[in-house]
C-alpha cells in the first residue's frame, strides 16, 4: 500500500456550482438568469463577508494526496510502478509515491 502525491489538474476560474457543488436556483418561480449563481453571501451583521465562504474561484493546481493505493507490479528494468487506482495530476506528471 502506499501513498501518492503530485499536483492536481488545473481547472481554471470556475463558478461555485463546478467548484463546490451547488445546487443553483430554480429555472422558475420568479428567477431570471440567476440559475447558476451562488446565492447570499451572509448576513446583516457583522457586515463584512466571512472568512471562508465559497465563491467562485480558481479550482485545481494544488497538491493533493491519495492514500491507499495498492501497488500491482514492479519493473525495475523499464523503472516503472504499476498502482491501482487514481492518481492525482494529468498524464506524464511528477508524482511522489510513499509507502504508508
Amino acid at each position: 500500500m502506499v501513498k501518492v502525491t503530485g499536483l492536481s489538474k488545473g481547472k481554471g476560474f470556475a463558478g461555485v456550482m463546478k467548484r463546490h457543488g451547488f445546487h443553483g436556483m430554480p429555472f422558475s418561480h420568479g428567477h431570471h438568469h440567476v440559475t447558476r449563481h451562488g446565492g447570499s453571501i451572509g448576513q446583516r451583521f457583522p457586515q463584512h463577508t466571512l472568512k471562508g465562504m465559497r465563491m467562485a474561484g480558481r479550482m485545481g493546481g494544488v497538491k493533493r494526496t491519495t492514500r491507499g493505493l495498492k501497488v500491482v507490479r514492479v519493473d525495475a528494468e523499464n523503472g516503472l510502478l504499476a498502482v491501482r487506482g487514481a492518481v492525482p495530476g494529468n498524464k506524464g506528471g511528477i508524482l511522489v509515491i510513499q509507502s504508508q
